[in-house]
């Protein structure tokens, strides 16, 4: 049985037919409460919802949930094998549930550490095994990259016995799924682009994989672990510069700009701005922290690329995968609009002294608005049987 056969002969609950399903659904949701609980939390209107908080649940949490949901739909395509489905998705999903109950109610204990931590090492093992017993060596560094994902959540959870620990495991986090971005993206945006181009006729088509991805994965790699280590180093601080520059060039060589008139392609694109974006401000910000704040990078890194990304990615493959038009509609576009505001007026607030709360604020309401504008308009789609099955 193909996979394909496999997904559309399922006849369990239609929540777990796919990875995608449960993880894009409740990683959004998760998303959507989780800023607003950290502008009450932050206020000290919530016990244990301060700044570590917000990090791990955002890290570990949201964006968790949704590469769980991508890579547990896209390697039965790169593999060949079967999809994790019913009683064993159900049994992951739950482990990330209660990640998230316990982070919110008991952080800070060995229990809550053993059960958080425990959901990505799962994954990872889900993954390596699939990717190996396929031998799909090519996927090989995907597994690796959760693997160290997981190992990052173990070190923010040693923040009690030392908080540079916590940081490393944070900066460690952020680096990992930047480079998954780099990486993944960096196939699924060409790739994408030029089917869509193929169909409408127009030529010519975004460059094809070589050289200049490779060097710019490798510099993007090189700039990332010398971030993690030393983040307001000169070096380090060059080689974001170095994986920026490098970065938009390759951005460039898509050809994204001829894709306008599908929002649902030139999304990825725009998140994947977002990343050669964050790559230069989080190196100015190690060269000249005078004129550029570091939270300036970070948030360009998570709010713009992540978050961007994460809702063009979940969009697109909850579309295709439920029988949907390729298509983006207004409802979608709305999300699109929604997050990349959000990404820009937090990007933008600590430029703007006097303004620096309300834009926060407004950030938060657009960022978490369009999370939650995925949800409404996704859940139809997410929790009832595929189209046609």
């Amino acid at each position: 049985m193909t996979t394909a056969e496999r997904y559309r002969s399922y006849r369990g609950a239609p929540v777990f037919a796919m990875g995608f399903r449960p993880f894009f659904l409740f990683g959004a949701a998760f998303a959507a409460c989780a800023l607003p609980l950290w502008i009450i939390g932050f206020h000290g209107w919530i016990p244990g919802v301060n700044r570590d908080w917000h990090v791990h649940e955002m890290l570990f949490g949201y964006l968790a949930a949704v590469i769980a949901g991508f890579l547990l739909t896209a390697v039965p395509n790169w593999t060949g094998r079967l999809p994790v489905a019913g009683a064993p998705l159900a049994a992951l999903f739950s482990l990330w549930c209660a990640g998230r109950l316990v982070m919110l109610l008991g952080a800070g204990t060995l229990l809550a550490a053993v059960i958080d931590t425990a959901f990505l090492f799962a994954l990872a093992g889900i993954i390596a095994r699939e990717v190996i017993a396929a031998g799909n060596k090519r996927n090989l560094a995907v597994c690796a990259l959760v693997l160290i994902l997981a190992g990052a959540n173990v070190l923010t959870h040693l923040r009690s016995l030392d908080p540079a620990l916590g940081l490393l495991g944070e900066r460690l986090a952020l680096g990992v799924i930047a480079m998954l971005v780099a990486l993944i993206g960096g196939r699924i945006t060409p790739s994408f682009t030029r089917n869509w181009m193929a169909k409408q006729k127009l030529a010519p088509e975004p460059a094809s994989p070589g050289l200049f991805d490779i060097v710019a994965l490798i510099a993007t790699a090189a700039a990332l672990g010398a971030w993690v280590i030393a983040p307001n180093s000169p070096a380090a601080g060059a080689a974001l510069v170095v994986a920026g520059v490098l970065t938009l060039a390759r951005l460039s060589r898509w050809k994204g700009w001829r894709t306008a008139a599908e929002p649902l392609v030139i999304i990825l694109h725009t998140g994947y701005l977002w990343l050669g974006v964050a790559f230069l401000l989080l190196g100015g910000s190690a060269l000249a922290p005078q004129w550029i704040a570091g939270v300036a990078g970070i948030h360009a890194l998570t709010a713009g690329a992540f978050g961007v990304m994460t809702l063009a990615v979940m969009t697109r493959a909850s579309r295709g995968h439920t029988g949907q038009s390729l298509s983006a509609g207004a409802g979608t576009q709305a999300i699109y609009v929604l997050v990349n505001l959000g990404a820009l007026l937090r990007v933008a607030s600590p430029f703007f002294a006097d303004a620096y709360l309300v834009l926060i604020i407004a950030s938060a309401i657009a960022w978490s608005a369009a999370f939650a504008g995925f949800v409404i308009a996704y859940a139809p789609l997410l929790l009832h049987a595929r189209r046609g099955a």
